[in-house]
């Protein structure tokens, strides 16, 4: 009786990723969804204390900057293992792109357009500086951070929404990339 031995081999596919380029974006992206995280938690800190309801922005930014954190603890665990998939990356930064836009859209809103906020900041707080150790100054001191927050969280979103998309590229080139 004669006997055939087979030999099954897997092969997996070996993604090349730019090192420095994928540590750079996640060192930013950390920095960037921790700050805004921490931010609107603030907000939401500051509107409770006064007995003033939540806007929705809040709360979504501060979800959105926790799935991001989430997000990049996963990349690093999956990098760590050398299963950094392009595929999971894509989605996973397609997902978070939109998050940033739907933000970064409701915080432009509040600060240059119906809420005005940037117009409360420019009249109320910025024109009318305070100085001495008084009450006023300590008052004028928590406008001007609040009016800065709001810039900085602005600001964060659109290089966040940024990040997403060249993430997106950077996925799609590495499937991409033929040996």
């Amino acid at each position: 009786m004669a006997t055939t031995e087979v030999i099954v081999r897997e092969s997996r596919r070996r993604y090349i990723w730019p090192e420095v380029q994928l540590n750079l974006w996640i060192f930013i992206v950390l920095a960037g969804s921790s700050t805004v995280l921490g931010i609107n938690a603030w907000f939401i800190a500051v509107q409770d204390q006064m007995r003033l309801g939540i806007p929705w922005i809040f709360t979504f930014a501060v979800i959105t900057g926790g799935l991001t954190v989430l997000f990049l603890i996963i990349i690093l665990i999956l990098a760590a293992r050398r299963m950094l998939i392009p595929g999971i990356i894509l989605l996973g930064s397609f997902v978070l792109f939109v998050l940033w836009v739907t933000t970064l859209i409701e915080t432009a809103v509040q600060l240059y357009g119906d809420g005005n906020v940037n117009g409360n900041c420019n009249n109320y707080v910025n024109n009318q500086e305070f100085r001495g150790v008084s009450i006023e100054t300590l008052a004028w001191l928590t406008q001007s951070n609040i009016c800065s927050c709001w810039k900085a969280s602005f600001a964060w979103s659109i290089i966040l929404a940024v990040l997403f998309l060249w993430m997106m590229i950077l996925s799609w080139q590495v499937q991409n990339y033929d040996d």
